[in-house]
């Protein structure tokens, strides 16, 4: 451990939101210094990734879609955790190359944000995979315990904390005290969802096939949980099911949020399913303390109101919740002597 330390003031260590959709990385004394899809492009057949490893993240998302035959631009984390472990190596070596820049004499300890929901083996997929991409130490911390720390609330203390942190894969719903985790549940549903329920609105009623990142600009531009004030509509192009030609429509925020009804549904159901299974003591808390969403899910419009009509308690939106559980992973790195115990490491599994 005094080893480790030492070697831990000449390394970059670094936090990492490992995402979906997105990686955060943040760096101890400077914040989030990295923010890019997780997408990389490799050539067809292989795990070879384009442009000399270099086609990862920002670059790689803008081949979405738009690939000829020999590239296949992949998104290698499916509802939370590892689908492809080859490219998930090549994604987090290039962010942490990219972080560490020509630092790297000595390896980083990182810290990695994990959903509550994964099994052991998904836990080992991620140790091997963030030591093989150049860490020296791994720690895992759940998701909705580095929300909470990065939101500013009082998780240490012996009253009631709650977040729901909904990102691309998963939603967690978690109730905090005493620096531990007393009531979780993590559900496969969140914002690629929302998308998919998008895809398939206007498969259905307009005959029209588009794709992931259309379906995330409707949703970002007019989606909504709940009425708004100013009802908006927005010009959505994609390919005609019947003629197979390029076409254009125009859909409303009311359709657009009918059609995200059932996610939406599912992610309050879990919600009001968490709250049923607090101890009393807690609950009463919670009523003063209310519910804090996090994650780019939670920036949906409206879904604080209709989230605070199905539990009856306060919501809130975090400060900047694309970046809450990130910055949570750096209060754990500047505090490691501290939160080690809380933390799940590489050394338990030897």
């Amino acid at each position: 451990m005094i080893i480790d330390s030492l070697l831990g003031m000449f390394s970059v260590d670094m936090g990492i939101d490992l995402g979906t959709c997105n990686t955060l990385v943040c760096v101890k004394g400077e914040g989030i210094v990295l923010n890019e899809p997780s997408v990389v492009a490799v050539k067809k057949g292989t795990n070879r990734v384009l442009q000399d490893g270099n086609a990862v993240g920002l670059v790689a998302k803008e081949m979405l879609g738009k690939t000829p035959g020999s590239i296949t631009a992949i998104r290698p984390l499916k509802d939370g955790v590892i689908a492809d472990f080859d490219i998930t190596e090549a994604m987090l070596g290039y962010f942490i190359r990219k972080v560490h820049g020509r630092r790297n004499f000595f390896k980083p300890r990182v810290v990695i944000a994990i959903p509550s929901g994964i099994t052991a083996v998904e836990k080992r997929a991620v140790y091997g995979s963030a030591e093989r991409a150049g860490a020296r130490r791994v720690y895992l911390v759940e998701e909705p315990m580095a929300a909470g720390i990065g939101a500013g609330l009082p998780i240490a203390e012996p009253t009631a904390s709650m977040v729901v942190d909904i990102g691309g894969g998963t939603t967690e719903v978690a109730i905090m005290t005493l620096a531990d985790i007393a009531v979780c549940e993590s559900i496969r549903v969140a914002g690629d969802d929302m998308d998919e329920a998008i895809i398939n609105h206007m498969k259905k009623t307009y005959n029209l096939m588009i794709g992931p990142q259309m379906a995330e600009q409707v949703k970002i531009e007019v989606g909504s949980a709940s009425a708004q004030p100013e009802e908006l509509t927005k010009e959505v192009r994609g390919r005609d099911m019947i003629s197979g030609l390029p076409r254009k429509t125009v859909v409303t925020s009311e359709e657009i949020r009918e059609s995200m009804k059932e996610p939406i549904g599912n992610i309050l159901d879990c919600v009001t399913r968490t709250l049923e299974r607090t101890e009393p003591e807690l609950a009463a808390d919670l009523v003063e303390n209310g519910i804090y969403l996090a994650g780019g899910g939670a920036l949906l419009r409206g879904l604080d109101d209709v989230m605070s009509k199905a539990t009856g308690l306060r919501c809130l939106l975090v400060d900047d919740p694309l970046s809450c559980v990130a910055r949570g992973t750096s209060v754990y790195l500047e505090n490691l002597g501290d939160w080690k115990d809380t933390m799940e490491s590489d050394e338990d599994e030897m």
